[in-house]
């Protein structure tokens, strides 16, 4: 989740548990006091007078367009990163100060895509993904209010292509803006569209771009459905709209299946054989489907029976088979899949209590045959794992890091525990084996007599995974993105 990882991208936009949430606040809360006395954020704001649509960098490195990367799996191609971190960890390039939300910003050509709310207005902004300053801004009103008192800021990452960047709000918002200068395309009001209830934490599932299409998890209902009760899904029914494909130029609806109600995972997007595929972690399983066609392959039902789960967690796709994951019931489950079919490999359905893996808003990373995430419902029981992706075999599991996320660059992982603790970490399926670990705080312009801490720069929650992009990494806290030079060089001049 959480992008939800949610979240499912959720996540695409990440998303909580009720029941975690008095943990959450219980260490949270003394916290903010400490908190509240941080310094402000500088941060540019001056808009740039020649907001033409930028050129693609020539420079080593790739962009970062959309929620978990350019190849949707929370992996970059990117080399040369920076092991040895000093005292304060990797250099401090720039920082921005946040409104509420939770997603993660994308980047495309040298521009970065940060989408938060502040009052009562959900923002994009536009900013210079190497100095942070602010390029455009486009603003709409929203009066979404999470149900179970979360922040009622967006939980998706935007999505950019070459030309337009497109937002999901928590209230079901979707606009399609010019890249250049923040112009408004069109835009869809999906619960209005399509009779969509708002669901436990609000929409969470970023939108992914196939082609001339945005595919999006709508859920929309009957008029019937509006009379249920606030966070009673059970009741609530589909009317065929639970993926949605619309034109991405015009917004128009090209195609829709499923009665599933939308869940936090996001899109994911895959070459399996001779065809393109896309899969869809809805509230209640996995779709598989044509995303070119929308012809439905198969639906495979897998979610908690408790009414207050969700999931959240992407897919991940390896050849011909799909990893899912959730952290409510019924765990993990490997699948095999073909055309119009999914065959389960193994499932943690029959371990019982036993499971091998059980994410809630991060989505595992997989690499060399292993996969990586952190399985836990709470704070206080998560563990961070390794487990074999053939069998779901535990090969090891590293307690007391608090639910983390996972970003896999160079051999290593860089691992953001929502704690706000940052650490490096190498891909080893034998061994949890840490290489660096740092609480990135601001650096105090006067001696401190009294040798207190500074404040740290990444405050809890920080449920959002990283992102690098052209050496540059972001990680971001509840009120804060920040940017660390990962790659040495990064920062030089083009």
């Amino acid at each position: 989740m959480r992008g939800f990882a949610v979240a499912m991208t959720l996540y695409s936009w990440p998303a909580q548990s009720p029941a975690g949430l008095g943990a959450t606040r219980r260490w949270l809360m003394p916290a903010l006091g400490l908190f509240s006395l941080t310094l402000a954020v500088a941060c540019a704001e001056q808009p740039a007078k020649n907001s033409k649509t930028p050129r693609a960098t020539g420079q080593h490195g790739s962009d970062w367009p959309s929620f978990l990367g350019p190849t949707g799996d929370s992996k970059s191609s990117e080399r040369g990163i920076l092991t040895k971190w000093p005292e304060g960890g990797p250099p401090l390039v720039w920082q921005l100060s946040l409104g509420t939300g939770y997603g993660m910003p994308v980047i495309r050509s040298d521009r970065l895509f940060q989408f938060d709310r502040h009052g009562d207005q959900a923002r994009l902004r536009c900013l210079e993904s190497k100095t942070g300053k602010l390029l455009w801004t486009f603003e709409y009103t929203s009066g979404f209010q999470d149900l179970y008192g979360y922040d009622n800021g967006p939980r998706c990452s935007p999505v950019a292509d070459p030309e337009r960047v497109y937002i999901f709000g928590a209230e079901g918002m979707l606009h399609c803006l010019s890249v250049a200068d923040g112009q408004l395309l069109w835009k869809v009001d999906t619960p209005a569209q399509f009779g969509v209830i708002q669901n436990f934490f609000g929409v969470g599932s970023t939108p992914a771009i196939e082609g001339d299409l945005l595919i999006v998890q709508v859920g929309g209902s009957p008029p019937e459905s509006k009379s249920v009760p606030p966070g009673r899904l059970d009741q609530v029914v589909g009317n065929g709209s639970g993926i949605v494909a619309f034109d991405k130029k015009t917004g128009e609806v090209r195609y829709k299946l499923t009665d599933e109600l939308a869940g936090y995972a996001s899109p994911v997007l895959s070459t399996i054989g001779p065809r393109r595929w896309c899969f869809v972690f809805a509230r209640g399983g996995l779709v598989g489907f044509d995303p070119v066609s929308g012809k439905l392959d198969f639906h495979f039902p897998w979610r908690a029976p408790i009414l207050e789960s969700v999931n959240a967690s992407n897919p991940v796709v390896v050849g011909e088979r799909v990893f899912i994951s959730e952290t409510y019931g019924p765990g993990s489950a490997l699948l095999r899949v073909k055309p119009g079919e999914a065959q389960v490999e193994w499932s943690d359905e029959k371990r019982r209590r036993d499971k091998a893996m059980q994410t809630h808003w991060n989505t595992p990373v997989h690499h060399e045959g292993y996969l990586y995430a952190s399985s836990g419902r709470h704070t206080e029981n998560a563990e961070l794992r390794c487990i074999e992706l053939a069998t779901g075999n535990v090969m090891w599991s590293q307690p007391d890091l608090t639910r983390s996320s996972l970003l896999y660059v160079d051999g290593h992982f860089v691992c953001l525990s929502e704690d706000g603790t940052l650490r490096l970490l190498r891909a080893n399926p034998k061994k949890y084996d840490p290489v660096a670990e740092v609480v990135l705080a601001e650096k105090a312009s006067q001696p401190n007599p009294f040798g207190f801490r500074s404040p740290r720069l990444l405050k809890p929650p920080a449920w959002a995974a990283p992102i690098l992009s052209h050496g540059l990494l972001y990680v971001r806290g509840a009120d804060r993105l920040v940017c660390l030079e990962l790659i040495p060089g990064s920062t030089a001049a083009k």
